[in-house]
């Protein structure tokens, strides 16, 4: 029986069996183990195919933007090039603001203001881009398909109108149009246009001064530094209205002068001309009409040439306007008596040099005549006579005494300075005295011979010609006052009085009878000269002139026109300028209350009563 009982010592084997049985009769224990090692290979495989694949997305789109890039750089550079600027908004720094200008009776003729650039966003319309035409093209003055045109290039910035005023901008936000955008900006306004134009000048669209009286007194003009730190507030509150610079000029006068000189240089088919009118006693001018004008507010459209105020920057021969001068010149030396008698033969020689009187042809010589009678037929003879008593180098002396080789002073820029012969060749030479005697062989600015025969007509003065009064605040405080050199005596009161019926005869009864005003006492002189060519000699142009004194008995206004290069065989001194000074002359006595001759204020007054 106890055999049949194993040993309770004896080593057990269970645990490892077991294992093998339990690993037979659950084979599939071992797969699942397989399985589960195998996800770890299979990861690193499929990462590594993801990176491969991330990579070359990358490649390709760093392939695709450098295409990209290479075809707007070289295929279409140019085009968003011109597409960049025309968004450009404004500068970052705003223009500095100028104090508005303003004329002797405080009418603007340049502002600062604020205006509007309209944007168009079209990607950001809620309504179609018909509907938006629709409803701004009459406030933009522009065809509603136009607008739809511009708005098909780009989705977005596009730069439709520059200039909208604050009335016209307020009427398109009243509108509540999505994708429309109104960005203000500073500019400079010219409510005159091209009235004062050659005078006042223009500042560009850049904030910049160009001509006039914009860039000569731009130091006067712009505002303090502490009023310049925001310049759009500013302009809304008004502060660059505290002063204004004003001027001698009146748009009443000047308005009258600029239409009658454009209609006769339209007339004669001119190159242009220009109309003036100063006080003999102070200088200042009252008008200063040039033709061709151009409209600053749209500078960029005009012929640069235009820019050029020619009254005071270009030169001419000034012709026989320059005969009562030299007339007293010489009684101011005591050569020439008013009452004397000289010979005008016609024709004068000198050397090869043959000089004749302009109606020669018709009139021939005239004999011994009287130096109001030189002065009346305007004889180049007579005056050679005249001038022959003084030596060659006293007359040099005394033109050099009038400042012919010096500018006027006026305080405008860019005026040009005269050109005189060189003193020998005018001592050695015979014809050069004889021609400058009729006002030939030098060269002045229209400027230059203003203050030259205001001297002739406010007893002897040289005045300095000046469009600036001063800037003056609200309150009438002179500000500033432009410093102005004391007047030089050049003539005496006798000289100037005696000269003051000879030019009056030249109206009555001589050649200037085109400028005679009914009921007033007026003098002056005609001119025609022949046009310098700038290589020497002359052509066939001619310049004609005109100038006027209002009244002869108590000189006051100077009045003078010239016209650069009139058509027509009668085109002469006093067919197209003297009636330009008759006009002006007509205007301006009624603007300055000017009696009739005879007629005192009181006593017109009374009669108007």
């Amino acid at each position: 029986m106890a055999s049949s009982f194993s040993s309770p010592t004896r080593p057990r084997r269970p645990r490892r069996t077991r294992s093998r049985s339990l690993d037979q009769r659950r084979p599939g224990l071992q797969r699942t183990g397989q399985l589960a090692r195998r996800p770890v290979a299979q990861t690193v495989s499929d990462t590594r195919r993801r990176l491969v694949m991330v990579w070359a997305l990358l490649m390709a789109m760093v392939a695709l933007l450098t295409g990209r890039l290479v075809w707007l750089q070289l295929m279409r550079g140019e085009s968003l090039g011109q597409m960049a600027a025309q968004q450009r908004v404004r500068p970052q720094q705003p223009h500095p603001l100028r104090y508005p200008i303003v004329d002797r009776q405080g009418n603007l003729l340049a502002m600062d203001r604020i205006v509007y650039t309209l944007y168009s966003h079209p990607q950001l319309f809620s309504q179609t881009p018909d509907e938006v035409a629709t409803a701004l093209s009459p406030l933009l003055e522009k065809p509603a398909a136009e607008l739809v045109d511009q708005w098909g290039n780009q989705p977005t910035g596009i730069r439709v109108v520059d200039g909208l005023s604050a009335e016209t901008a307020d009427r398109i936000r009243q509108l509540r149009l999505n994708g429309v955008e109104l960005v203000p900006q500073q500019q400079r306004f010219y409510p005159q246009e091209g009235l004062f134009a050659p005078v006042v000048g223009f500042v560009n669209l850049d904030g910049a001064a160009q001509a006039g009286i914009e860039i000569g007194q731009e130091k006067q003009l712009l505002l303090p530094e502490r009023d310049q730190r925001d310049p759009a507030m500013a302009l809304v509150q008004g502060q660059n209205h505290q002063a204004s610079l004003h001027l001698t000029l009146d748009s009443r006068l000047q308005r009258v002068a600029q239409n009658a000189l454009e209609a006769m240089v339209a007339q004669r088919s001119a190159k242009g001309g220009a109309i003036m009118v100063m006080d003999v006693d102070t200088g200042a001018m009252l008008a200063m009409a040039v033709a061709p004008t151009y409209n600053p507010n749209e500078y960029f459209r005009a012929d640069m040439a235009a820019f050029r105020n020619w009254a005071i920057s270009d030169l001419y021969e000034p012709g026989s306007t320059f005969k009562p001068i030299n007339v007293a010149i010489a009684l101011e030396a005591g050569v020439l008596q008013p009452d004397e008698m000289v010979n005008d033969s016609g024709q004068i020689q000198f050397g090869r040099w043959t000089i004749r009187n302009s109606d020669y042809a018709t009139s021939g010589g005239r004999g011994t005549i009287s130096i109001t009678d030189v002065m009346k037929y305007s004889s180049n003879v007579g005056m050679i006579r005249i001038m022959q008593k003084l030596t060659p180098q006293d007359y040099l002396q005394w033109l050099k005494k009038l400042g012919m080789d010096q500018p006027s002073g006026i305080d405008l820029p860019n005026e040009a300075m005269g050109q005189m012969k060189d003193e020998e060749q005018f001592i050695r030479s015979r014809v050069e005295p004889a021609t400058t005697s009729f006002g030939q062989g030098f060269s002045m600015t229209p400027i230059k011979m203003m203050q030259l025969q205001a001297a002739t007509m406010n007893g002897g003065r040289l005045v300095t010609p000046h469009v600036v009064r001063g800037l003056i605040a609200e309150d009438g405080t002179s500000l500033w006052q432009p410093p102005r050199p004391q007047p030089k005596q050049i003539f005496s009161e006798r000289t100037t009085q005696a000269l003051m019926p000879m030019l009056e005869a030249v109206v009555a009864t001589g050649t200037g009878k085109a400028a005679q005003i009914p009921g007033y006492r007026i003098g002056g002189k005609t001119g025609t000269a022949q046009k310098a060519l700038p290589g020497g000699g002359y052509g066939p142009g001619r310049i004609t002139s005109f100038v006027g004194v209002l009244p002869v008995d108590n000189p006051r206004y100077v009045i003078m026109a010239i016209i650069d290069e009139p058509k027509g065989d009668d085109a002469y001194g006093g067919t197209t300028a003297a009636p330009l000074v008759k006009e002006v002359g007509e205007a301006l006595v009624v603007l300055e209350g000017i009696p009739p001759h005879g007629v005192t204020a009181a006593s017109e007054a009374t009669t108007s009563d």
